[in-house]
This record gives structure tokens, C-alpha cells and sequence, in this order.
């Protein structure tokens, strides 16, 4: 049916999403210390516990504003289910005045990693907690707060390659021998009339320069055309309210600079990192960062709002993170050992080679006019103290 050589893009989603063999699909890959890869909520309570006071903040807005109105927390791509497991109690605790209309929604397309999170939060009681599509939300817009935490650098990515000064469209092929095992390889068409208009609409728009300026032949990149489709679900899946985008990003000039020759392509499995994106199909993650700005003027066309983004390491800092350091200093002493470990994670958490490089998007909407003024006042994006 797609003959011996697809586009990467094509690639990138069956090797994730292909339901028996893709590595989300099939539920092979796992998330956490002993997995492939690690997030920030894998490494502990205490990433949620913070990222809980901002959404509160937020949700004592929203519950003011609809006081009749049920209220969701929605996580898209949650993985093995760790963050929304350890905000539930959060929550439970801090949030009795409106918590018996608050529910979490969980948009996960992957048959394999929807199991395991059923089966993690099953034990977590009788809190409202529902599994859909983005498009099922459209139907029946949510009032609430969005989180997509690691997610749109896993989307699928166009890979561009520079060649005779024009931008051509990488395919992987699969290459065959009596001799020998198929293998694939990487290969290259010219840009499809649909995806060089969105390269230029999109460039043009946040003045991003691409192919940049002194890029030799042989210079490549990503792009990620996923990405303004998915505002645009998101967007029409909330009436009011707000989307955290917790990932890797970097500014166009360093993004598309002409020494980043290969650009930010990487694929992970069993806690290393690889360029080689086209071995063990289906058996290892498969991320690319994301453009700064052409990820938030996706957002603004898609009706979104941006309030503003800093580093994970800004963020955890301004919602309490050195008070947290501060007080395991308190610690008994026959309690030391959990006492380093927690201070161990906390320090991975806001370290720059690390989970600390990650950035924290915030964007709002509402059909109501005037009334993002309550979320004008984002506690993770004022300095810290």
C-alpha cells in the first residue's frame, strides 16, 4: 500500500502509535527510573506537589467564575499515569470547597499505555476520572485546565534536508538484499506543494529564516507540521480556561542556526539517548524539540492566548521549590538516606542538562469576553523570591 519509502513523518507515527508494534501503541515503552526514560513526575511526589499550587491558583479562578459548572483537569499523552496519580490526593486535600465538581480527563490514543494508567489509578478510589479524544471534548467543551507535559515533541516531525541551496522532504526507505537483513535507510523527495506553503506561512509569520542564512548542503532539521492541528483541537476542546505546555524548546536562532547541522532528532530507550532514529522501529521513544516561536504563533491562530514561558528550573523555583530544599535540612538524622534521595530528584528536576532545560508554556481562551484577567497573574512566571 505506501510502496518501499514513506515520509519520516509516516515513520515517526507507526514506530509510536502503531498499535502492535509501535512503542506507545503496544505499551512497550515505559516511562520511569527503571524504564526507558525519565519525566519529572517519574522522579517523585514533589514535581506535582508544586505544579498543584499553580493549578489551584488557577482552578479558585474558574470556580469562581462558574459556580455551577463541573471543572477538568486535563492531561494529553499522561503517560504511565504518575502525574495524575500524585495530584489527585493533592487536590483531595487542598481543594474541598469546590472539589466534588472537579474531575480528570485523560486523552490517551495508545491502547497499551491506557491499561496501565486504568490500572494505576483504579487504586486511587472513587475520584471522577474519565479516558477520551480531544474530539470527544469538542462536542462538549470543558471548563478547566489543560496539561500537555512532554507531549508535543513526541507528535510526528517532517524532517528536512538541505540540498543544491532548496529544502527537500526526508523519506525513509527499506532496503532489501538476498544477502542480507532489509534495513532502512534515509532518503529525500522534494517538498509536497501543501507542506512548502506551510513552511513559508508559518516562517513568515514569526519571522523564523529557514534554510538559515551560511547552512551548508546536507544541513537538516525537523519540522512540526502536528503541531497547529493539535492547538486547534485543543483549543475548540476548551470553553474557558487554560493549557500548561510542559517541553523541550529552544528560540528560532539557536533552533535553525547553521551549525546545528543535524538538528535535535533523538530517540531514547533503556535510559540512553541515540541519533539513530531508524534502528529497533517500535522498540525506543522518539523526540525533537520544539521552536519557541513558531509553537506559540500555532497557538495564537489557534485562538489561544499566550501569558508567557520560562526554563522548568524558573518555574519550580517561583512555586517553592528552595523551600522544599531548605526543609530537608530538618530531616531527622535516621531518616537521611529518603532525606538525599528527595534532594537528589529536586536538584534533577531544575538542573540545566537535564529536566531543568525544559519549558513551561501558559495559554489561555475563554467564550467570554473579558475574562482572562484572572489568569493574568501566573505564579510560575513571577521571579522567584
Amino acid at each position: 500500500q505506501h510502496g518501499d519509502r514513506v515520509p519520516f513523518s509516516t515513520f515517526m507515527d507507526w514506530a509510536l502509535h502503531d498499535p502492535v508494534h509501535g512503542a506507545y501503541g503496544s505499551g512497550q515503552l515505559r516511562v520511569g527510573q527503571s524504564g526507558d526514560f525519565v519525566t519529572s513526575p517519574s522522579l517523585g511526589d514533589d514535581f506535582s506537589a508544586l505544579l498543584a499550587d499553580q493549578l489551584i491558583d488557577w482552578l479558585e479562578v474558574l470556580a469562581a467564575r462558574h459556580p455551577e459548572s463541573m471543572l477538568s483537569i486535563v492531561d494529553v499523552g499522561p503517560g504511565e499515569g504518575d502525574l495524575i496519580a500524585q495530584l489527585i490526593p493533592l487536590l483531595e486535600a487542598s481543594a474541598a470547597a469546590w472539589l466534588p465538581r472537579l474531575e480528570c480527563v485523560l486523552v490517551e490514543i495508545n491502547p497499551g499505555m491506557q491499561r496501565r494508567q486504568k490500572e494505576r489509578l483504579h487504586s486511587l478510589g472513587s475520584f471522577p476520572c474519565r479516558w477520551c479524544s480531544l474530539q470527544e471534548l469538542a462536542c462538549e467543551p470543558i471548563k478547566g485546565i489543560m496539561l500537555a507535559h512532554e507531549l508535543l515533541d513526541a507528535l510526528p516531525v517532517e524532517r528536512l534536508i538541505l540540498k543544491g541551496g532548496s529544502l527537500r522532504r526526508q523519506m525513509v526507505a527499506l532496503q532489501t538484499s538476498e544477502a542480507s537483513e532489509p534495513l532502512l535507510r534515509w532518503d529525500d523527495d522534494p517538498l509536497p506543494s501543501p507542506l512548502q506553503a506551510q513552511i513559508k506561512e508559518q516562517t513568515d509569520r514569526g519571522r523564523v529564516e529557514l534554510p538559515p542564512r551560511g547552512a551548508e548542503d546536507g544541513w537538516a532539521t525537523e519540522w512540526h507540521h502536528s503541531v497547529a492541528p493539535w492547538m486547534k483541537e485543543a483549543s475548540a476542546a476548551i470553553a474557558d480556561g487554560l493549557l500548561l505546555v510542559v517541553d523541550y524548546a529552544l528560540e528560532s536562532r539557536r533552533y535553525y542556526a547553521p551549525r546545528r547541522s543535524d538538528g535535535t532528532l533523538l530517540a531514547y530507550r533503556r535510559q540512553r539517548a541515540s541519533s539513530d532514529v531508524l534502528r529497533d522501529a517500535g522498540s525506543q521513544d522518539i523526540t525533537a524539540h520544539l521552536c519557541l516561536e513558531l509553537l506559540i504563533g500555532a497557538a495564537s491562530e489557534a485562538g489561544w492566548i499566550f501569558a508567557g514561558q520560562c526554563r522548568q528550573g524558573e518555574a519550580l523555583l517561583a512555586l517553592g521549590l528552595a523551600e522544599r530544599l531548605t526543609a530537608l535540612q530538618q530531616w531527622p538524622a535516621d531518616q537521611l538516606a529518603e532525606a538525599l534521595r528527595r534532594r537528589e530528584a529536586l536538584l534533577r528536576l531544575v538542573d540545566p542538562s537535564c529536566l531543568g532545560e525544559l519549558r513551561w508554556f501558559a495559554f489561555h481562551r475563554s467564550t467570554t469576553t473579558g475574562a482572562e484577567e484572572g489568569f493574568l497573574d501566573t505564579r510560575f512566571l513571577r521571579e522567584p523570591a
